[in-house]
């Protein structure tokens, strides 16, 4: 109760400015929770999908996985996908790791979609904080130029009060927003890695089952050592 009058207080004392900040903030977490749970769904989902996938890649089985990797609808399902079908019109790794290069190139933006608006709503947060700020300053001069010296003090205190609260609301609402964007940054790097990685691993699956795959899995021997986008291997998978 001693919280919600706080911030009833705040919000009666800040001035005008409080409120459109209020509304980036609004905003500005709902992208984070939103980013949150796609994030979390996709790392889940491609994991499941690798888990599932891996064995038949492991047989040789290159039919069942592509059957496997369609059915996941994961972001790393996709990925596969590309690489099997090349997989079994051709020979040649670069053939495979390119297609699946394509196919990240087109699961990245999604992965990345909003998560920049964080920085941008938290800038104009901190300027909206910055602009109520001086806003309160110019009001309090021009209240004590013309008012009575009894009320002078009680003025530029009223006044001061709308400053203060606005430049506390700015940092409130741009701290919080630019942790949020590091927070789903880190993120979203750690599940393009770990399709990157899968991706590798793939490649290396392949190569290493090609000499033995049967006509019937669609696959002759990889020939050349291609490695991945982004060949960090040692981060982890899927």
């Amino acid at each position: 109760m001693e919280i919600y009058s706080f911030i009833v207080a705040f919000f009666r004392d800040g001035g005008f400015f409080l409120y459109p900040m209020a509304a980036v903030f609004v905003a500005g977490i709902a992208i984070a929770i939103e980013r949150w749970v796609v994030l979390t769904k996709v790392r889940m989902e491609n994991r499941q999908a690798w888990e599932q996938i891996t064995p038949s890649l492991r047989a040789g089985n290159l039919t069942e996985a592509m059957k496997i990797a369609e059915k996941s609808g994961s972001a790393l399902g996709t990925v596969l996908c590309y690489g099997l079908s090349r997989a079994r019109a051709t020979s040649r790794r670069d053939d495979v790791e390119k297609a699946m290069e394509e196919s990240l190139l087109e699961i990245i933006p999604g992965l990345d979609k909003r998560t920049h608006f964080l920085a941008s709503l938290a800038n104009i947060g901190m300027l909206m904080g910055l602009l109520g700020t001086i806003v309160g300053l110019i009001s309090a001069f021009g209240a004590i130029s013309t008012a009575n010296p009894a009320d002078k003090a009680s003025l530029l205190a009223a006044s001061i009060s709308v400053a203060m609260n606005n430049t506390a609301g700015g940092l409130i609402v741009a701290i919080t927003l630019l942790m949020s964007h590091m927070f789903l940054e880190a993120k979203t790097t750690a599940v393009i890695d770990s399709l990157e990685v899968a991706a590798l691993k793939f490649l290396n699956t392949i190569t290493e089952r090609g000499p033995g795959l049967s006509p019937a899995t669609g696959a002759g021997p990889a020939q050349s050592p291609g490695v991945a986008r982004n060949p960090a291997a040692a981060r982890g998978t899927a």
